[in-house]
């Protein structure tokens, strides 16, 4: 495995370069990826019923935020592109805690922040990762799963929905 021995972090270059048997050049890889990215993002728009979901938040004075495992320069670079900052009072990402999901800290980071008790939050996932999060802050999740987890199994979910356009708000609030 492309472990560093001396600090003991897993790099995943030298593991490729491991187990390919390749060296790569990776100032030309991170050029492509970025060039890929920008032509990605021109065509890339909100997923159905997220801007519904976001508006109904909104109108029940519900407090939302972001609890991502992406990096926050990530994160922002979205809510830039999408206008969709104004609509979020946190957001929690790996910057913060230094964990990822499956670890629950990313959820509960975010539910303190909003000063909300994780049994009064309600998370909506696509990932695997994200259902086992929840479960373990102890927080209810809805996933709504992408064409790349679709297959996976979401037992513990409190619902699996094909969208958000296919959840309302006002029905989870108690």
């Amino acid at each position: 495995m492309g472990t560093d021995f001396l600090t003991g972090a897993y790099d995943p270059k030298r593991d490729l370069e491991q187990l390919t048997g390749r060296d790569f050049d990776w100032v030309a890889v991170e050029l492509e990826r970025k060039a890929r990215e920008g032509e990605l993002r021109k065509h890339l728009t909100l997923l159905p019923g997220v801007a519904d979901r976001l508006q109904e938040a909104a109108a029940l004075g519900l407090r939302i935020a972001i609890a991502s495992s992406s990096p926050r320069v990530w994160i922002d670079s979205w809510m830039e592109q999408l206008g969709l900052r104004h609509h979020f009072h946190h957001i929690s990402t790996v910057d913060d805690t230094g964990k990822v999901k499956p670890d629950p800290s990313l959820f509960l980071h975010a539910a303190e922040n909003l000063g909300v008790a994780p049994e009064e939050a309600v998370i909506f996932e696509d990932s695997l990762n994200g259902l086992r999060a929840a479960v373990a802050a102890g927080i209810r999740c809805i996933v709504a799963p992408g064409p790349m987890t679709r297959h996976l199994d979401f037992s513990g979910a409190l619902k699996q929905v094909e969208s958000l356009a296919h959840v309302s708000l006002s029905e989870l609030v108690l």
